[in-house]
């Protein structure tokens, strides 16, 4: 049975480059894949076909209109391919083409591949040539939407480097507010909202808002991980960069233990809550606190990481041994 490339190899609005006028002087050239490969793939006749004339092009070292076209069917039936996403650069540069519609090229090629690296680092090289970026913030954003993942790694990598190269920093902290209301445990847009604060700066005043807005968001979901670590993150900027820095985290976390929250990123943010103050003060007190919450974690709470704990409370007590030792 022939497959859906068969069928449009063979439908009448599809003509093969071997009977086009256009192309008789190319000679296709067929992929080498040895004597005996290892994988034998059964391509389609109209990818087979396509892709002789790509290798063929390459090889001739042809750059023009026709080699474009070309390269756009070659990425419809295989968008990861490099070679060619290489040479359509190649081709774009030699013939100066208008990039502009490039970037509507890609627009369409992004909302159906929008997890495809290669779609996303040519549309970086494109944007380089024209020095603007005015429409990738607009781009990121609906590929994060309709892609159905506000989670999508290229999308944020592409939207933090067209935010860095071109100074897009001014209105991303509201585009993250409205996806971490959208999902609280969206860790891409807490990452991203702690990156917009880094390039502006961790001043006092800056710190004790954002610990407020990631507690706020705890009280709602007291088991959420990336706002845990958002705290955590926050906090080491502070000019001490240690986790009782800014009390009212730590008193919010005990009054959540207290009311019988067992959250693990609760618990471990009070593991080394504690164990800071352990260290810095040869405070026994706080010492028992973090074996018993090292114990609860590796036989109950988080039991997969139950090694781990048990260092944690090890180490803990060879440090604290050590140091009386010293005195």
């Amino acid at each position: 049975m022939a497959d859906s490339s068969d069928d449009e190899y063979l439908a009448t609005d599809w003509l093969p480059y071997s009977e086009r006028e256009d192309w008789s002087d190319i000679t296709p050239l067929p992929q080498d894949d040895g004597p005996s490969p290892v994988v034998s793939i059964a391509y389609s006749p109209k990818f087979r076909e396509v892709f002789d004339y790509v290798r063929a092009i390459i090889a001739k070292g042809e750059k023009s209109q026709r080699a474009l076209d070309l390269t756009t069917e070659a990425l419809r039936l295989n968008p990861a391919n490099y070679t060619v996403w290489q040479y359509r650069r190649d081709i774009l540069r030699a013939i100066d083409a208008n990039l502009q519609d490039e970037l509507d090229y890609l627009d369409e090629v992004i909302k159906q591949n929008a997890k495809n690296y290669q779609v996303w680092h040519h549309r970086r090289v494109i944007v380089e040539m024209l020095n603007s970026g005015q429409w990738e913030l607009e781009l990121t954003e609906n590929a994060l939407d309709n892609d159905g993942d506000a989670k999508n790694y290229h999308a944020w990598q592409h939207r933090q480097w067209a935010i860095r190269t071109f100074n897009l920093y001014d209105d991303e902290l509201e585009f993250v507010d409205r996806l971490i209301c959208a999902d609280q445990r969206n860790n891409s847009a807490w990452n991203q909202r702690f990156f917009v604060l880094k390039h502006f700066g961790f001043t006092p005043e800056v710190i004790r808002r954002e610990l407020a807005y990631a507690m706020d968001r705890i009280r709602v979901i007291k088991n959420n991980e990336s706002a845990w670590n958002f705290i955590v993150g926050v906090l080491r900027q502070s000019e001490s960069g240690k986790l009782n820095s800014y009390p009212e985290v730590g008193q919010l976390s005990e009054e959540l233990y207290n009311a019988g929250n067992r959250s693990p990123y609760l618990m471990a943010f009070l593991i080394d809550f504690y164990q800071e103050q352990a260290l810095e003060a040869a405070d026994d007190a706080m010492a028992q606190k973090v074996y018993t919450l090292c114990t609860e974690m590796a036989n109950k709470h988080d039991v997969i990481r139950r090694k781990y704990w048990q260092y944690v409370s090890s180490n803990l007590k060879s440090q604290l041994d050590k140091s009386a030792e010293q005195q």
